[in-house]
């Protein structure tokens, strides 16, 4: 450690010249776009490219995806896609492995892409699902459980 480093912790200096004003912080926002040719890429891509604050923006056409990284609002963003004329919306997807029970009605959607399922908040299996009956009959905890042997 050296004597410039030591002096750094005493003295702070400002590099912002308006007081008060936050940044927004670091994120990456997923939006979900149809594209289908190389223009509507490119038409996307450069709507959001030349934001003030963005970092990075990817673009999967084969999953119509749009990743777009930096300190930026999520809601810009997706208004910035909007006007392109594409439908477009926050990405609903998630990988299947990362909830509880991805197969059930509300999480399973024919239109994701593979290894993905969507985002809902009820992907948890009601508590008078069958498969709930199915393990509980013959779980050893339950007084009315089964008993075969």
């Amino acid at each position: 450690m050296g004597v410039l480093d030591k002096l750094s912790d005493y003295f702070s200096v400002s590099l912002s010249p308006t007081r008060g004003k936050k940044r927004k912080p670091m994120q990456t926002v997923e939006i979900k776009v149809k594209m289908d040719c190389d223009g509507c890429e490119r038409r996307v891509r450069n709507s959001v490219a030349y934001m003030k604050g963005v970092k990075e923006v990817e673009v999967n056409r084969k999953q119509s995806k749009v990743t777009v990284s930096g300190y930026i609002d999520r809601n810009r963003v997706l208004k910035k896609i909007n006007n392109t004329g594409k439908r477009a919306e926050f990405w609903p997807y998630v990988p299947y492995n990362l909830v509880a029970y991805p197969y059930i009605s509300q999480a399973y959607d024919k239109k994701a892409p593979s290894g993905y399922v969507k985002n809902s908040m009820q992907a948890l299996s009601s508590p008078n699902g069958m498969d709930e009956k199915l393990t509980n009959l013959f779980n050893d905890e339950n007084p009315n459980a089964c008993s075969i042997m």
